[in-house]
């Protein structure tokens, strides 16, 4: 379907928004996350659909900026002495039930008969649950800063940790066959991106932001400038930008206007996260989709049933009240955004074939609405369907 334009990029953009608010608002009264209607939104105006979107790799290239800030905005979060903390308080948790969830998704895939790299990927990405499901649908009154709400964070926070060293993983994985000097270089890219981070941190960064920090439109673009430059300085080492944006944010951490750095970027990378999951949706071949419907289906149903069962009773054997331990189960019972960037950059990389990244992110999509639906019913969120529900 042929449609005419002047621009193809300003068109883009207007399908995606325009079509983005109005699915959201379907997406609301029907109590799902809004990640579910911008994914849907790409399948239907992608390719395989409608077919609307004359350039998909341009939307698909844009969309990449979202998860850079999503990892730059984490790394923001984790200070040396909060990563300490939350490493001592619930890393045998998370460890423990990252190993449960990854031995079931390797289950599945090998049940299904995929090859054993194929089957490690759908159980690595099996481990993690959504950090923008689970911070999205905790309530923005007091319940955010009690226990429930740092023990959920924590959590997320490890697992987030986890899934950035299996994209690390996957960059070297993916890699072209190397000589002695490349393999050296990327071995030592990590530490020196690490050491050249530090110090200008320390040393530039630090003075421009005591000099500077009642100018809030520098600051805003001191961190964008921060952020893309660690990024493509990680891309320039043979390392992937997310891992660089990682890398400024633990750097800026400790900075007194990190919160408000982190505050300022939220929106712009709200902005491109919507473009990233309309790409992602966009980017699915739906005459793929019914050769892993099943085993998709097979491993969300197993994964929404076990993990809040064991997210409560490993919570409860490390002291946590049973209404609290089985509410935080039900809120991470779901696969994660992570779980679809680890599926698109092995497919990317050529680690896994098409059959087995679908498989990874059509079973998140169906967690993900399924999981919000049941959160939604049960516990105060900000769209929760009750007014006692909606006030807690």
């Amino acid at each position: 379907m042929e449609v005419a334009q002047a621009d193809p990029l300003v068109y883009s953009i207007f399908l995606i928004f325009t079509g983005a608010a109005l699915m959201a608002t379907l997406a609301l009264y029907a109590r799902q996350s809004l990640l579910v209607a911008y994914v849907l939104l790409g399948m239907l105006f992608g390719p395989s659909g409608l077919d609307l979107v004359s350039d998909p790799e341009l939307v698909k290239g844009i969309s990449g900026i979202g998860i850079v800030f999503l990892l730059f905005l984490l790394g923001l979060d984790l200070p040396l002495g909060k990563l300490l903390h939350l490493v001592g308080k619930t890393t045998w948790v998370t460890g423990l039930s990252s190993l449960l969830f990854a031995a079931l998704g390797f289950g599945v895939g090998w049940l299904f008969g995929y090859d054993p790299l194929g089957s490690l990927l759908i159980g690595l990405a099996s481990m993690f649950s959504s950090t923008i499901i689970g911070l999205k649908l905790l309530p923005t009154t007091v319940l955010h800063h009690k226990h429930t709400g740092e023990v959920i964070v924590s959590i997320l926070l490890l697992q987030d940790l986890i899934a950035i060293l299996i994209l690390l993983w996957l960059e070297f994985l993916g890699g072209e066959a190397l000589s002695t000097a490349r393999v050296v270089l990327l071995a030592s890219a990590l530490p020196g991106l690490f050491l050249v981070a530090w110090l200008l941190e320390r040393y530039v960064l630090r003075v421009l932001i005591q000099r500077f920090d009642t100018i809030q439109e520098y600051i805003f673009l001191l961190a964008i400038g921060w952020c893309l430059g660690l990024a493509e300085l990680a891309g320039v080492l043979g390392l992937s930008h997310e891992i660089g944006a990682f890398i400024a944010g633990v750097a800026l951490a400790a900075s007194p206007i990190a919160m408000f750095i982190a505050e300022s970027l939220k929106p712009l990378r709200d902005f491109f996260l919507i473009i990233f999951f309309f790409a992602l949706g966009a980017g699915l071949d739906l005459s793929v989709l019914g050769s892993v419907l099943w085993p998709a289906a097979v491993l969300a149903l197993l994964l929404m049933l076990v993990k809040p069962p064991v997210f409560a009773w490993l919570l409860g054997r490390a002291g946590e009240a049973a209404d609290r331990s089985r509410e935080i189960g039900v809120r991470l019972g779901q696969i994660s955004e992570f779980s679809l960037l680890i599926a698109v950059l092995a497919l990317e990389r050529h680690v896994v074939g098409p059959e087995v990244s679908y498989v990874i992110q059509v079973a998140t999509m169906f967690t993900f609405m399924v999981s919000s639906y049941i959160v939604v019913m049960r516990y105060p969120t900000p769209i929760a369907v009750s007014d006692r529900l909606r006030r807690n």
